[in-house]
């Protein structure tokens, strides 16, 4: 049949190419163009819909999977398929805000690190945008970050039907409760098929650090009530589905005092309880030239460790890092890998676009935390290691 098949859509090919090569020098007739074009309608058929037609039972029910009405129609989805087939890597979707989707495109892309620009008002809100003018009352951190991953994290942790026996349960003789609960001990993050990968979740203080910070801490407080936030319980750090970490003007020496958690019911000091991490200095942290006091940066209080490539690595020439810039990078790389931190480097190069590819093959090879990205499209087409 195979043979039969394609004699038959060879022989058609050829007929419609004699025929428009005859058509240069004897124009068709009207009657011989709709031929023409039926045959090519034949051909499109063998060729492409033919091969979609079902062969066997298998490939029957592949093909209507899901379909309405189909008695698979139910099976065809699952409760966490939200992110489903997508692979978390670690790339940072770099003003993450300005996208046409912020937050969803850089989950879509597979980005564990998303970043937002956050500015305090009068009026007591937090607004989101690169500068001033960019800001509306629309686009907050609440309303871009905070409401959207409460409905996804719910989403994906959907109660286990009634009878259900959880996976932490130690044997099936434990005893039954019948009222809803979550499917696992540990909540679900984002992404269905890596369930503990962790949203890091950049906060870019952009006005006064002092006066912001306890905002952006009150307004945290619905995920941390839900358990999502990584958080350090005064003698380790206790991983979470979101972890939250503080830029730009947050200031580090407030951010280790302050305590979101105050009430006395709980009894909670500000050196038992910590949810929101620093982005340490990277550039501080390796060299001659790096303060004595950036032995302070710990992973007990810092998660990244960020700098400017074009500040602290400089400009490549010749197409390719030199080896005192690739020295530079494997140092502070590994002494923030020694830390528990995460290296980032922000303004990395975008173009020309194999300049760019070379320094994130550096960044990856040497071991970055976070690969800063601003072109998600390339990010996901890149062959991760």
């Amino acid at each position: 049949m195979c043979l039969a098949f394609s004699f038959t859509t060879i022989l058609a090919v050829v007929f419609v190419l004699s025929k428009i090569f005859l058509s240069a020098h004897t124009p068709l007739t009207a009657n011989q163009s709709k031929r023409s074009v039926v045959i090519i309608l034949l051909v499109y058929f063998n060729i492409t819909l033919r091969r979609k037609i079902p062969k066997n039972d298998i490939q029957r029910i592949v093909a209507s999977w899901g379909q309405p009405g189909s008695p698979t129609e139910a099976q065809a989805k699952f409760p966490t398929e939200f992110s489903r087939d997508i692979i978390p890597r670690p790339c940072h979707s770099h003003n993450d805000y300005t996208r046409k989707v912020p937050l969803y495109d850089a989950l879509a892309a597979g980005c564990t690190g998303v970043e937002a620009d956050v500015w305090l008002t009068k009026t007591k809100d937090l607004l989101v945008g690169h500068t001033e003018k960019s800001l509306a009352p629309s686009r907050s951190l609440k309303s871009l970050y905070i409401d959207p991953l409460l409905a996804i994290l719910a989403h994906q942790n959907p109660k286990a039907l009634p009878g259900t026996i959880p996976s932490s349960s130690p044997t099936a003789d434990s005893p039954e409760d019948d009222s809803a609960q979550t499917i696992t001990t540990r909540q679900h993050g984002v992404f269905d098929t890596t369930v503990t990968a962790s949203l890091t979740l950049l906060i870019d203080i952009k006005t006064d650090g002092a006066t912001t910070l306890p905002l952006v801490l009150e307004q945290l407080e619905p995920l941390r009530a839900g358990g999502w936030l990584t958080h350090w319980n005064g003698s380790a750090v206790i991983p979470g589905v979101v972890t939250v970490v503080g830029t730009g003007n947050t200031p580090f020496h407030q951010l280790l005092s302050s305590n979101p958690i105050t009430n006395a019911a709980n009894n909670t000091t500000a050196a038992t309880y910590r949810d929101v991490f620093f982005d340490a200095p990277l550039a501080q942290l390796w060299g001659e030239d790096a303060p004595a006091n950036n032995t302070m940066y710990t992973s007990d209080n810092s998660d990244y460790a960020s700098t400017s490539f074009a500040a602290t690595i400089g400009k490549v020439w010749h197409g390719m890092l030199s080896p005192t810039q690739v020295e530079m990078i494997r140092g502070q790389v590994g002494e923030a890998r020694k830390r528990g931190l995460r290296a980032r480097y922000w303004d990395t190069p975008g173009w020309p676009v194999n300049i760019r590819d070379h320094v994130w093959d550096v960044l990856e090879k040497e071991g970055v935390g976070m690969l800063n990205v601003d072109d998600l499209t390339a990010a996901t087409q890149r062959s991760w290691t």
